[in-house]
């Protein structure tokens, strides 16, 4: 029987049973491949569901006085629910992807701009959380979209969670 739970996967990361960040999707990478974003494809989105949102962090990065503090990668918005993938490379390209991904809002990560920011070292062995929201509505921004606006706008709009880890 088919699993009905919503999920998040990439056909670029999960291979071979494992979750690893290929190269080319970091800022350490090579070629023309060098720090894109990676595919994502979703399942199972929860009925009414009219926009999803994703954040991306690195949940294991430590600060100076030793605390774990995560560190946001990326942040879209405003993804159409009738979506059910994020193509590879699509960061800081949505107007070229075609009608369907109209309407698409990349927020500020910590690095603060408004693309997809690859890991790169000294984060060897980090996980990196991809979370995508499932939304009751369409989110409206005033002002650039960043992780704790994200965050604060979603509260008691999320229909559903689907999580996948991926390590660098």
């Amino acid at each position: 029987m088919a699993s009905k739970e919503f999920r998040l996967v990439s056909p670029a990361i999960d291979k071979e049973g494992g979750v690893k960040l290929p190269r080319y999707y970091t800022h350490e990478g090579v070629g023309s491949k060098w720090n894109i974003s990676p595919p994502l494809e979703w399942l199972n989105v929860p009925p009414k569901t009219k926009s999803l949102a994703l954040l991306v962090q690195d949940v294991d990065t430590v600060d100076p006085t030793g605390r774990t503090v995560p560190i946001t990668h990326w942040v879209v918005v405003n993804i159409p629910a009738t979506l059910t993938k994020l193509p590879e490379g699509l960061s800081g390209k949505e107007d070229e992807m075609g009608d369907e991904y109209n309407g698409i809002e990349e927020g500020v990560n910590d690095w603060k701009v408004n693309l997809w920011r690859g890991p790169k070292t000294p984060n060897y062995g980090d996980r990196f959380e991809f979370k995508l929201y499932a939304l009751d509505d369409h989110m409206h921004f005033d002002n650039q979209v960043t992780k704790e606006k994200l965050l604060d706008a979603i509260t008691g709009h999320i229909l559903g969670e689907a999580v996948m880890i991926a390590t660098f």
